[in-house]
């Protein structure tokens, strides 16, 4: 099977096309956009972003790990003692670091122990751009880095004065976990092989480790690494899994054991290059791998060349604008582009539970954060590898009886809420998603979700259900249509419960199974059962609350969650945060909230300084634009007439907190679900998952063009959008076209301007309108359907 990576790199004539028929010259000069393109974005203050190497989707990414006490879940650190330089991790993640394996550390001098703390620091910041990493040690020695799909390339330079030139290969090197939640990853075992030939030095192995923020049982990676210097080698075994004594150190070609092992290699050269290729199937194929993606001879400027033109003519150059004034906002369009599609992971071929004609994608972290903003919008940039990725979810469905609401190292865990693949089912099928997908096979792994239990896997934070996969808090939700404290952040999963059950309603709609659509709407409104219409906050009556297992409605305050967690009501989001997400049934929702004037006094409530105690960074508001929870809220007020109050509010929020800067992201990156955020508000738009609705914002550019690929007739599909009198203060809305035609509802459809493409005209203004005077958004779940073209 041909991967849509491989796809990517075929396609390097497409931007000399784009500009053959571009309308302006600056576009044409745009089309390099890989300058625009700040790989470290979001690598500090939380964001965990991985600023290293890696293609789009793709498995390797070659970057450093550093040691600093806490925990570095994409392996980089701005401060700290490097440690190694490996080639899987992931971006943007949370719980507890992933990978940090297959991994090389240079070392200069005598290496009497390799074991030993072998960390150095920095001598300067680190050098990234898109296809290129460098890091400067202290002790003088430079490393350079690129890499492909299944491989990379590490250059290093020793000092000339500084003894032998060493580079050790740990295979028991992983990234750790400091926070004390059971969650650090664990060497589990090994072996690795040296080899010589008139060709040079060869090694390769495999390691296998466990953990991770998943919980994931033993996986293994296997690895092919060359050397481009003669070089000597010892091969070493230590005492046991953890520990630094040394066990054997000597010429022995191979080692395989439980404890820690590996290889040290010594070079009389001081300028070295390696090629390593990695595979989940063999090591035969980690060496396949690599000799065919990096043969022998290969520059890494070469390397960087390929990275940037898959990135260029796969990715960025999906949204292209003629208005390139503001350098800022460019950046932060592309590093976002960027970011946002590093993970999930392409690991087609290289599954090895199983043997299936099916996409398989990996690194999934998570629905919970992605299926509100990422997913759809993977869908309108990526529709290929959108719907195998669809395609792929529902191939682990068949063959571990669940899909995945999370995902790495092959194996699901880390379900916060709901079972919200159904969610990203249900937004492909009602947006026209078919191709090769089964949907039959699609609308049975929903119902699954929907009907049968997951076994309990006994997660300590929290044992009431399971936290793997599925809806483990079904029995309450199914028997007493609501869910009760028995379970665990029994009110935050209860609103998204009701939102996977619309799901499934949405799709058997599409089937025209009426029989399952009227028992997944009904229960999609159960919701409204955990609504405990007494509690008050902030002069408001009304809210999302807890009940006990005897039906009782429990006290709660609406702006504290209490600890915010696993083993709380609610999980990562504050009552008054978790009451405003019922998008499916909107209109239900505004008046269960006192009526419209009330609605937009309470999310204008949202958005007031001062009235949370905690939320410090964001000026002390309930709204927390790090949450996904949040993503919506700003643009509710389309639902109440006041399209001006969305723009004011997500222009606010996207200026405040978003820059393209080590530190521009409100928090976790949570695998570019937080990119993804930023690029619709860019864009002008913000989507419903599980409906082709999408609410109106404001456009940044004074014009946008969004390459949707190729229609069903094989036509090339755009969305033009343009910003008349856009500026930095003018970005209210004054009037709107839609495919030329007059447009007086605050929202469109998929229909509208993504199905076969199409243009949206805004006049700008520097102060609100009413000009959103139509038919509101769309509210389903209440029985009121917008008239839309879709």
């Amino acid at each position: 099977m041909t991967s849509v990576i491989d796809q990517i790199l075929n396609m390097s004539g497409l931007a000399h096309l784009a500009c053959a028929f571009a309308a302006a010259a600056s576009l044409c000069q745009a089309q390099d956009l890989s300058k625009y393109v700040l790989p470290n974005m979001g690598d500090t203050n939380g964001g965990n972003t991985f600023p290293g190497v890696s293609l789009p989707l793709g498995i390797v990414k070659l970057g450093p790990d550093l040691y600093t006490g806490s925990d570095s879940y994409s392996g980089f650190q701005p401060d700290g003692d490097f440690i190694g330089f490996s080639l899987l991790h992931e971006s943007g993640t949370g719980g507890a670091p992933k990978y940090g394996v297959v991994a090389q550390m240079p070392v200069m001098g005598t290496l009497d122990n390799p074991l030993a703390d072998l960390s150095i620091n920095r001598s300067k910041a680190d050098e990234t751009r898109l296809g290129y990493y460098k890091s400067s040690l202290y002790n003088g020695i430079t490393v350079e880095l690129s890499a492909t799909n299944r491989a990379g390339m590490f250059k290093y330079e020793f000092p000339k004065d500084g003894g032998a030139s060493n580079i050790v290969v740990d295979v028991s090197h992983v990234l750790s976990s400091y926070r004390g939640q059971g969650l650090g990853q664990n060497y589990l075992g090994g072996n690795i092989s040296v080899s010589t030939s008139n060709s040079g030095v060869r090694y390769e192995g495999a390691g296998s480790y466990d953990n991770g923020w998943n919980r994931a049982p033993k996986w293994t990676v296997y690895f092919c690494g060359y050397f481009d210097q003669p070089a000597t080698f010892k091969t070493f075994l230590g005492k046991d899994a953890e520990g630094k004594d040394i066990a054997d150190y000597d010429d022995s070609t191979s080692q395989g054991s439980d404890s820690r092992l590996g290889a040290v290699f010594t070079f009389d050269s001081k300028s070295v290059t390696s090629r390593v290729g990695v595979s989940f199937i063999s090591s035969e194929k980690a060496c396949s791998n690599v000799d065919n993606e990096i043969p022998a001879g290969t520059e890494l400027a070469t390397l960087e060349k390929n990275v940037e033109t898959a990135w260029n003519d796969g990715v960025l150059s999906k949204i292209t604008t003629t208005d390139t004034s503001n350098t800022t906002a460019l950046q932060l369009l592309y590093s976002s582009l960027y970011h946002f599609l590093l993970i999930p992971t392409n690991k087609t071929g290289e599954n090895p539970l199983w043997s299936s004609n099916e996409p398989y994608y990996d690194d999934i972290f998570t629905f919970w954060d992605t299926f509100r903003s990422g997913t759809p919008l993977m869908h309108v940039l990526q529709p290929t590898a959108y719907e195998e990725f669809v395609r792929s979810l529902i191939d682990i469905w068949r063959f571990e009886g669940f899909m995945p609401d999370a995902r790495s190292s092959f194996f699901s865990g880390a379900t916060q809420g709901g079972s919200n693949a159904d969610n990203v089912l249900a937004d492909a099928y009602v947006k026209g998603v078919r191709g090769a997908v089964n949907w039959d096979d699609g609308f049975a792994a929903m119902v699954t979700d929907g009907e049968v239990v997951p076994p309990n896997n006994n997660d300590p934070r929290d044992p009431s259900a399971s936290t793997k996969q599925g809806r483990g808090a079904l029995p309450d939700w199914i028997e007493k249509g609501y869910i009760t404290t028995k379970y665990r952040r029994s009110v935050s999963q209860a609103i998204e419960y009701a939102l996977n059950d619309f799901a499934l309603y949405q799709v058997a709609t599409g089937l025209q199974n009426s029989t399952a659509a009227s028992k997944y709407l009904a229960r999609s409104q159960q919701w409204r059962a955990q609504w405990n219409p007494s509690l008050s906050a902030l002069n408001f009556t009304g809210f999302l609350g807890p009940r006990s297992e005897s039906g009782d409605f429990l006290d709660q305050d609406p702006l504290s969650c209490g600890g915010c967690y696993w083993g709380d009501d609610y999980y990562e989001g504050l009552p008054m945060e978790y009451s405003f997400n019922a998008h499916h049934d909107m209109s239900h929702l505004i008046s269960l909230c006192g009526g419209s004037e009330s609605f937009i006094a309470r999310l204008e409530a949202m958005f007031t300084p001062g009235l949370s105690d905690g939320n410090k960074e964001f000026g002390g508001t309930l709204f927390n634009p790090g949450n996904e929870p949040s993503f919506a809220t700003p643009y509710l007020f389309n639902f109440v007439g006041r399209q001006d109050l969305s723009v004011k509010y997500s222009r606010h929020v996207a200026r405040s907190y978003y820059s393209p800067s080590e530190g521009g992201l409100p928090g976790n990156s949570d695998a570019g679900a937080m990119e993804s955020w930023v690029l619709w508000n860019m864009i002008g738009l913000y989507p419903l998952t599980g409906q082709t609705t999408f609410l109106v914002g404001s456009p940044w550019f004074k014009d946008l063009t969004i390459d949707l690929g190729k229609g069903s007739n094989g036509a090339k599909k755009k969305l033009v959008i343009t910003a008349e009198n856009v500026g930095e203060d003018s970005f209210y809305v004054q009037s709107l076209r839609v495919n030329g035609q007059a447009w007086d509802r605050s929202w469109v459809s998929w229909g509208d301007v993504f199905a076969k493409g199409g243009t949206m005209d805004f006049v700008m203004g520097p102060e609100p309108k009413d000009w959103a005077t139509g038919e509101l958004p769309p509210s389903p779940a209440s029985g009121r359907e917008g008239k839309a073209d879709v």
